[in-house]
Formats: structure tokens, sequence, C-alpha cells
């Protein structure tokens, strides 16, 4: 039986556009792209009969979509209706069990955590059914990630303190985050690494021969991203007094100076104490205990040993040093200050939370 041919879909600019991103979109769903390619034939005044068969559905399916188009608009457009559809072959209550084991048990074999196939093993379900699931709810027991809160009695007041001068800095004054990184091994690889190429990462030997090693002083200006440094062999009082004075001299002598330092001896040695008393225009500002992501300068330790060391191969503390100081005359051609953004209250509130989870684990 033939049909009078149906009129062309009317079609907005911007529905035109969406549904064209839409089918040539190869990450969505199947019927999402059907459907589109259907409703952009149907604006060009295709007949819907010649529309089923080049998309492989029915006639009344095109007209279904049409239909659907014209009281629904876009926010239609592969959607299934209720009761439609293939039907669940799995409860919803084997999925939770599921969940709830996952989250709140371990395998009868001493593991410590579950795995796709112990899990399809415990409960029954498919492996890809378990990985649709944990990638649906973010659960990902094979990782799991440090942390430590602090238990300094005086944490409230460290942090406010510090947190103060990132967002608030005095004026005439240079605030600087100040650390050592010690032990910077001086690895030397046993064999030449092979260069990246298409289909391969690059690679490095695992073994190493040890010549030496170097601790960096690295005092970062908050304010310009600028870096005071001295690599020098030892992490004592001594040594940290050699820094202080660097960054004495180098300081316009009109300016304060303010440093974040943590909580390591050296920085509260009797010395260094006694060194201070005689330079008024510096004041320490110490991190809680077990707090090192709240001095700045830790995260810039990381780009270098990212981006410099850990990949390198060094024949001599010599080489080592020289790289370093390379990339840090790099890095203050055109720093890059880091931007401090949570307030104190914010960042309290989180350890609170924190807190009230590690007593409830507990309990």
């Amino acid at each position: 039986m033939s049909h009078p041919p149906a009129p062309a879909l009317e079609l907005l600019l911007e529905e035109r556009v969406a549904l064209e991103s839409m089918a040539a979109n190869t990450t969505l769903a199947h019927r999402v792209v059907r459907e589109a390619k259907g409703l952009l034939m149907a604006a060009d005044g295709v007949a819907n009969s010649v529309i089923g068969e080049r998309l492989g559905v029915s006639r009344s399916t095109v007209l279904a979509w049409r239909r659907d188009f014209a009281e629904h608009g876009m926010g239609w457009v592969g959607k299934v209706r209720p009761g439609r559809g293939p039907k669940p072959t799995i409860s919803q209550e084997r999925i939770e069990a599921m969940v709830h084991d996952t989250l709140h048990s371990k395998p009868d074999d001493g593991s410590t955590h579950w795995s796709l196939r112990s899990m399809a093993k415990h409960s029954g379900l498919s492996k890809s059914t378990i990985q649709k699931v944990w990638s649906a709810r973010k659960i990902r027991p094979h990782l799991v990630e440090t942390f430590k809160l602090s238990n300094d009695t005086r944490f409230e007041e460290k942090l406010r303190d510090v947190v103060e001068l990132y967002m608030n800095p005095p004026d005439d004054s240079v605030i600087l985050s100040v650390d050592e990184k010690s032990q910077i091994q001086a690895l030397n690889r046993t064999q030449p690494s092979l260069p990246l190429k298409p289909g391969r990462a690059g690679t490095m030997t695992h073994d190493y021969k040890r010549n030496g090693t170097t601790t960096l002083f690295a005092a970062l200006n908050i304010l310009t991203g600028m870096l005071l440094f001295k690599c020098m062999p030892r992490h004592r009082n001594g040594e940290f007094l050699q820094f202080l004075r660097l960054i004495d001299r180098s300081i316009d002598k009109t300016k304060k100076i303010h440093l974040i330092v943590d909580n390591y001896g050296t920085h509260n040695h009797e010395n260094v104490r006694a060194w201070l008393a005689k330079h008024p225009r510096f004041t320490l500002h110490f991190i809680p205990t077990s707090s090192s992501w709240l001095n700045l300068v830790e995260r810039w330790f990381r780009e270098l040993t990212e981006k410099r060391i850990r990949r390198g191969s060094f024949h001599s503390v010599a080489d080592l040093i020289a790289a370093i100081e390379d990339y840090i005359a790099h890095h203050n051609v055109d720093p890059k200050p880091y931007k401090w953004t949570k307030t104190a209250d914010e960042i309290i509130e989180k350890v609170r939370r924190g807190r009230l989870a590690l007593q409830q684990a507990a309990a």
C-alpha cells in the first residue's frame, strides 16, 4: 500500500547542527546516531519508507521518531520510552549486594581487596557486569591512595597562619616557601635507554649505579614563582644557615622576609634561633606536622623529580647538580607562581570530615 509523501521535517539551524554532530559521533549509542541520521534525512525530504530501508528500521519507527521530535524536541532523540527496550536480567538486589561486599568485605583467600575474577566467583556475576557497575560507581578496589591527618595540637593555628600568608601577603614583605630535597641520588643506568617511538614507550634499565647524593635547598617566592637555591652535600643546621645567609644577601634589605618551613629539627636548631635573633627581618612560619602539602615548594619539588631527575642518568654528583641548576635556570626565565585557593576554614572542615571517617572506621 502506497503512502502519500510526508512533508519535510522542519528544523531550526541549531537543531540541524546538533543532529549533524550526533550523527557523526562515534562514541554515542547506535540508536542515538541512527535516529539523528533519520531525522536529518526527514528534514531533507526523504520518504519515511526510504529512510527505514537505509537505516534498517520499519516505517512506523521513522514515524515515531518524527512524532517524538515534534513533541519533545532534541531532548528526546535516542531516548527509550518507559517500559520499552531490553529488560534487565540481573536484579538490582544482586547488584547492590555485590557493591556492598566490594566495599565492606575481603576475599576468603586472604587477599587485601577484590579483583574482577574473585568478585565474579564470589557473587556469581560476570566480570563484564562487575566492571560496568564498578566503573559507573567509580569503585576502584585495585587502587589505594596514601594520606595522613596531622595530630599537631596547634594544627588550626599553624594552618591559618600559613594560609593567611598565601592569600593575603603583607606589604613590603617577601614570602618564601622553603624546604630541602635531601638525598637526591646521582643514578647512572647500566645501559643506554631506548628512545620513544610510535607504539613503544621510552625505556630505561631497572638497575643502576649509585654515584653519590646531593641535597637541594630551595626557596620559592610565592608571588613571583622565582627560586633561590643551593645544592649542598649535607643536611644540617650549618647548611641551613648557609642558605639563610644566601637569602639574606639576595633579598632587598628594606623587605621583611617570611619563611614557610616544616618541622625538621634543623629549622629550629639553637644555632638557627641565635642567627634569627640577630636578623629580625626574618620570621619563620611552621606548617603543622604531617602537612607537607601546605608547603608550596613541595609541589615544585614534584615537578623537578618528574621532569628532570627520575628519567635522568648521571655519571657523578657534579652531573646531577648541573642538571638541577640548568632546570632551575630555565624555570626562572619565565616563572609561574602557584595560586592558593582553599581558605583555612574549607581545609579545617575537610580535615574534620576525615577525622570523623577515621573514627567511624575504627568503631
